[in-house]
């Protein structure tokens, strides 16, 4: 399927494996649309993530729990990556902005992943590439805002009140903003046993 995005519109991309997909990936999202004043958000559900070892449950599950949890019309479910082969987000970045000159992407992270960003592949160039929002997890605010990303692009950091403007940024820029939390993870998920391995 193709993704029905258009030039001129903000499009916030949130990437992951999401095993599972939960309500803090629903919370995150809903809280970037406002935030980041996005028209739309991508979640875009990886193959398997390069920096884990343990593989993923199938992608068709991940999906379907992807789509049964998120209702908003402003959020699409995506496989982009399953479909054009890629595992890395610089590759996927390149492919969108390719393939939808004109779209305004934001990528999105929380703030767990900001901590480790560095070992992302390519990851200056993202920073290069498109804004990037990063949204709080609890436990994470200081790691991430001391994290050897956010310090070599610190004078780019546009403050928490200026959100709404990140999309119009040329980059590289990124926003952290806080909101309240939703203490949930697939990780901890995955360890309860709740989803299928």
């Amino acid at each position: 399927m193709r993704l029905p995005l258009r030039a001129g519109m903000s499009v916030g991309l949130l990437g992951g494996s999401f095993d599972p997909t939960h309500q803090g990936h629903v919370h995150l999202t809903r809280m970037a649309l406002t935030r980041f004043a996005l028209d739309r958000v991508v979640w875009l559900v990886s193959p398997g993530n390069p920096l884990k070892s343990r593989g993923p449950a199938s992608l068709e599950d991940r999906m379907d729990r992807a789509k049964a949890l998120m209702k908003d019309p402003r959020v699409l479910i995506s496989d982009y990556e399953s479909r054009i082969g890629t595992r890395y987000t610089a590759e996927t970045l390149s492919s969108l902005q390719t393939s939808f000159a004109g779209v305004r992407f934001v990528w999105l992270m929380g703030a767990d992943n900001l901590h480790q960003f560095h070992r992302w592949d390519r990851w200056q160039q993202i920073f290069q590439s498109v804004p990037i929002g990063v949204l709080a997890r609890p436990g994470w605010r200081q790691s991430a805002l001391h994290s050897r990303a956010a310090r070599q692009f610190r004078q780019y950091r546009l403050s928490g009140r200026a959100s709404h403007l990140l999309a119009q940024m040329p980059p590289p820029a990124w926003c952290f903003v806080n909101m309240p939390m939703v203490p949930v993870s697939s990780t901890d998920i995955r360890k309860q046993g709740a989803w299928r391995s």
